[in-house]
């Protein structure tokens, strides 16, 4: 069985910076793809960003380009999501997903193993 345990979460004001980890077990974490999502209040879950299994490419959702950065430490079965520049708009519960394959997902239907979701909440 896979497990994802996320970490990192907190209030932060505007403007300022968290390190969200995703510490995996239960099966090769090198071998898969992953990602992290976010879903607010009322709202769908969205694609933040993804990662393939080597960490040598990721895609990012629009609205966060440029500020958070997505990574993958295949040694220690740890993915990170470096949030840098937070706003108001970021508060959320964000997750960590694990996919089947090796590519990069961003669809939502693709990640068959979540975390339990870490909050997130940025203050004007």
């Amino acid at each position: 069985q896979v497990q994802l345990v996320e970490s990192g979460g907190g209030l932060v004001q505007a403007g300022g910076s968290l390190r969200l980890s995703c510490a995996a077990s239960g099966r090769a974490f090198g071998g898969y793809g992953m990602g992290w999502f976010r879903q607010a209040p009322g709202k769908e879950r969205e694609l933040v960003a993804a990662i393939n299994w080597s960490g040598a490419i990721t895609k990012y959702t629009d609205s966060v380009k440029g500020r958070f950065t997505i990574s993958k430490d295949n040694g220690k079965n740890t993915m990170y999501l470096q949030m840098n520049s937070l706003q108001p708009e970021d508060t959320a519960v964000y997750y960590c997903g694990s996919t089947l394959g090796f590519d990069v997902e961003v669809e939502v239907t693709q990640y068959r193993y979540w975390g339990q979701g870490t909050q997130v909440t940025v203050s004007s």
